[in-house]
């Protein structure tokens, strides 16, 4: 019953078929019936198979009588899934699958600034990790779960190879990166009684060993760094009774004297975490292959879908958070490869075209920037007609449950698209972020690969729940992994209530984690005493058994009138403003309205204000206090159009002419705001646009 768009694009683009009053036709109308003919039998032979998906789409989930919560439909009871494949229970595990897979093939690729990727084999990664794992022992680290390692580098295969050191000989890996800062840093080293540090370059070192000379990492002895290092830093961390000493030569030094058979590894439901981030446990990795089991059992329940060999994913987001994690175990039980960015996210984009992954774990920013890419590269009336039309009729196959990158408007329409992203996607993932409707399901069409979108965090290992294969609705975040079961609880203050199918999201199961290391206080806090984890953030059950995130609780603040503010709600709403790139809202207690401090997208907003009268560049622009009151009536006007109510828009708001970012403190390294940093950083802004209200 599929209806081929193709196929009606055909008949609209054949002249029609001349016809006498008698209706005989003539040799050339003949030839014409016969050709038409000749395509409608090729295309009912190849017409593309809409996906077939793992449960019915209209009831994704199933209410389950333990407190209202609800579980996923691919589940034939309420059993949850703990795992896929019985000999498959620990991370360790799951790269020795992917060995026998795959054995001398390709596993981790990284490259050199314009050159091919260069790759490591699953063997030469297995021989590299028993070597360094056994180095560590020799430098004093115990076989057992209770061993903390840290690891503090960019995304690299060494960062990989430590990790499964430690995994080798049930180490556990504590990711370390720079945006934590001091205080963090050193509270982690001690709660965690970390000795061994693995660093990629010294400068990195070197602030750990600034900590050490201060007296406050007293457990601190050793560094291992990847990249070169001087004599002096050498010197420096003698005196102070550290070891510094080169990844190879801690191998060959050591790894090779007292190469130690790996230990017998088994697998125990315990997940803790370091706030923040987790900490990986090699006897312990139950958790995230609950995730993976998961991931991989909604495919397969339907067919049309797995894994493979042959599949290449890119890295890029930071190895010290969960998603990208589970990201790269899935792929490597496969025997599938990992190729690495250069480090560089400025260079992003070459890497994938060199790299032409088949998966995208990624972001909603920069999807957003994609697709704010793809608009603005269309300037003509006509261009732009043809997009919209091709993207409408991809559309309506994607609705139909077919996905693929071979039709009609790929080949005219869509083809630089899909190249400028290496021309190789089956999948993509996004998630830690709410992505927007419009952007997700244009990119579905023009991509032409199935994008994902899953919900979760690090105490649920990454993901709770994932939208469903065949499922091209927007809006939501799909139904429960089969390895948890999820429910909403009251927020009375907010009026939501789970009566309304609405409040603050619940998740219990295999995949929720044990607590937080060695802090019983925020443990109870998040885990309740039936085992359920509060997210703090707030959802919304759809007709259709789908989760829909609506707001959130963390962040919320009350304005002096006594009105509840989710900035990230309304954040999310002002993002979709054509020359807004990044927003933050601003609200406080004592105050009754809201301001914003808003980055303006460099790519249009020259162009956007020059439509509107004004000319200058854009510093000038950010400036001009006329421009700023264009933005904010944009921003408002998008805010209704989103149905905020009048005391969630802003009333003032301040143009910055500088991206947040990593680099300077504002965003964390999954690119979500940091909002005690950002309203330290513009505190000045924020009272001069108080104090002015005000007057």
């Amino acid at each position: 019953n599929l209806v081929c768009s193709e196929l009606e694009d055909l008949w609209s683009l054949l002249p029609s078929l001349p016809l006498s009053s008698s209706f005989s036709l003539s040799p050339s109308s003949v030839l014409g019936l016969g050709a038409l003919a000749s395509i409608t039998a090729y295309w009912l032979v190849t017409r593309p198979r809409p996906m077939r998906p793992p449960c019915d789409l209209k009831a994704q989930s199933v209410a389950v009588n333990v407190s209202e919560a609800r579980r996923s439909a691919i589940l034939k009871d309420d059993t949850l899934l703990e795992f896929y494949y019985d000999d498959t229970r620990t991370a360790y595990d799951m790269f020795q699958r992917g060995l026998m897979i795959s054995g001398s093939g390709p596993c981790l690729g990284f490259r050199k600034p314009g050159q091919p990727y260069e790759w490591i084999s699953y063997t030469e990664v297995a021989e590299q990790a028993q070597v360094l794992g056994s180095g560590l022992l020799a430098k004093g680290c115990q076989p057992n779960p209770e061993q903390f390692v840290g690891i503090y580098a960019q995304n690299r295969p060494e960062w990989i190879i430590s990790e499964l050191a430690c995994y080798t000989y049930s180490m556990a890996v504590v990711p370390l990166y720079d945006t934590l800062g001091l205080e963090a840093m050193v509270h982690i080293l001690n709660l965690a009684e970390i000795s061994v540090v693995i660093c990629d370059r010294e400068e990195k070192a070197a602030s750990l060993l600034e900590n050490k000379e201060k007296g406050t990492t007293p457990k601190l002895s050793c560094l291992v760094l990847f990249n070169d290092f001087s004599q002096a830093f050498v010197e420096r961390a003698k005196s102070c009774e550290v070891e510094v000493l080169k990844l190879e030569q801690l191998m060959v030094s050591w790894g090779t004297l007292t190469n130690c058979p790996c230990i017998k590894i088994l697998p125990y439901k315990m997940f803790d975490c370091l706030r923040g981030f987790a900490v990986c446990r090699c006897l312990n990795l139950i958790c995230p292959l609950c995730f993976f089991c998961s991931f991989h059992f909604s495919f397969f329940s339907q067919g049309s879908f797995e894994i493979q060999q042959d599949d290449v994913s890119i890295s890029y987001l930071p190895l010290a958070h969960m998603f990208e994690r589970m990201i790269q175990v899935s792929m490597f039980c496969y025997g599938a490869r990992v190729g690495f960015y250069q480090g560089d996210i400025s260079l992003l984009m070459d890497d994938i075209k060199t790299l032409k992954p088949t998966f995208f774990p990624v972001v909603p920013r920069l999807l957003n920037r994609i697709y704010d890419k793809i608009l603005g590269s269309v300037t003509s009336p006509f261009r732009r007609a043809l997009l919209n039309y091709a993207v409408k009729r991809k559309q309506a196959e994607l609705s139909s449950g077919v996905v693929r990158n071979n039709s009609l408007w790929d080949k005219l329409v869509f083809n630089k698209i899909q190249e400028s992203l290496g021309g190789n996607l089956r999948f993509a993932l996004t998630a830690s972020a709410p992505i927007s409707p419009a952007v997700l399901s244009f990119l579905r069409a023009t991509l032409g690969c199935l994008i994902f979108e899953g919900y979760g965090q690090t105490e649920c290992t990454a993901g709770c729940t994932f939208s469903m294969p065949g499922d091209c609705s927007t809006g939501h975040v799909g139904a429960p992994l089969p390895c948890a079961m999820v429910k909403v609880v009251d927020i009375p203050e907010m009026n939501y209530y789970a009566k309304n199918g609405e409040g603050e999201i619940c998740i219990r199961g295999p995949s929720v984690f044990r607590g937080y290391l060695r802090d019983p206080e925020k443990t109870a806090e998040a885990l309740d005493s039936d085992g359920w984890l509060h997210s703090g953030d707030v959802g919304q059950w759809l007709q259709n058994g789908t989760l829909r995130i609506i707001d959130r609780k963390k962040h919320i603040f009350k304005l002096a009138q006594g009105e509840y503010i989710a900035p990230e709600k309304i954040e999310n709403v002002y993002m979709r403003c054509v020359p807004v790139l990044q927003v933050f809202v601003h609200g406080d207690s004592l105050q009754s309205y809201l301001i914003g401090i808003v980055v303006p997208d460099p790519e249009v907003f020259v162009d956007w204000a020059k439509d509107r009268g004004f000319v200058g560049s854009y510093e000038e622009l950010c400036q001009n206090p006329d421009v700023k009151k264009a933005v904010l009536e944009d921003m408002s006007a998008v805010g209704r159009e989103a149905r905020l109510n009048s005391f969630e828009q802003v009333k003032d708001l301040y143009l910055h002419p500088e991206m947040f970012s990593v680099a300077n403190g504002l965003l964390t390294p999954t690119l979500k705001s940091r909002r005690a940093d950002i309203r330290r950083h513009f505190q000045e802004q924020i009272s001069s646009m108080y104090s002015k209200k005000a007057n």
